[in-house]
């Protein structure tokens, strides 16, 4: 059984997020918060939240800083951002900050669900088109991004079998679906992604994904 705190200002998207999570995880129990203040006194006073779906717009948000505060106070208890945030940097930069993914307003209702149960599952989660970085999608990448790119000769380091992996998280997909896909264990595909992270020399799914934005993973599978 889950825990999870909606902090949002806006009762009928509260109402709308705890009825996906009723429907998606049975016996599930939700808790609600209208502001910054009242959501980390929540999380301090209950430890055992599983996770925190917050809103980057609520009051006492101050931008990203209510996210620094509540990482902060609450190390401990997941944090995914719901927002209608479009930004791709600031995007990138509730990771950064700490968050384990970011979930966008305007995802469909099984969107929603599919990214707290892999979150659950103990992914990072953002929205696919972010992940690709699509150059037509109206976002330009600027430095932060670019120093995350990833070299070839470091990419050339990684084995047939950890390409293909990570061809499959730049695609969003989750631990279990990638197992599925490559017709590997689960524990298998999550040895690949250590090694993964450990050749590239980044700390987290995201900044592997991010760095591989541009790549063609055709040229390094047909070696």
């Amino acid at each position: 059984m889950y825990k999870v705190l909606v902090a949002d200002d806006h009762p009928l998207f509260r109402d709308a997020i705890v009825n996906i999570i009723s429907n998606r995880f049975a016996d599930s129990q939700t808790f609600e918060t209208q502001d910054v203040a009242s959501t980390i006194a929540h999380a301090k006073e209950h430890d055992d939240i599983d996770l925190i779906l917050l809103d980057l717009n609520m009051p006492g948000m101050a931008g990203l800083n209510g996210l620094l505060e509540l990482r902060n106070e609450c190390p401990t208890t997941p944090v995914v951002v719901v927002s209608a945030e479009e930004e791709k940097q600031t995007i990138l930069q509730t990771i950064a900050y700490g968050a384990v993914g970011f979930i966008a307003k305007s995802s469909s209702k099984d969107t929603i669900g599919d990214a707290i149960e892999s979150v659950f599952a103990g992914n990072v989660y953002l929205p696919s088109d972010i992940i690709r970085c699509d150059g037509n999608n109206g976002h330009h990448s600027n430095s932060n991004t670019r120093d995350h790119k990833l070299s070839n000769e470091t990419l050339s380091s990684l084995t047939r079998r950890q390409l293909m992996v990570l061809r499959c998280m730049t695609k969003g997909e989750a631990n279990k679906q990638i197992a599925y896909n490559l017709n590997i264990s689960e524990t298998t595909v999550k040895s690949h992604v250590s090694s993964i992270l450990k050749k590239l020399g980044v700390y987290n799914r995201v900044q592997a994904v991010v760095g591989c934005s541009d790549i063609d993973f055709n040229q390094y599978l047909k070696r």
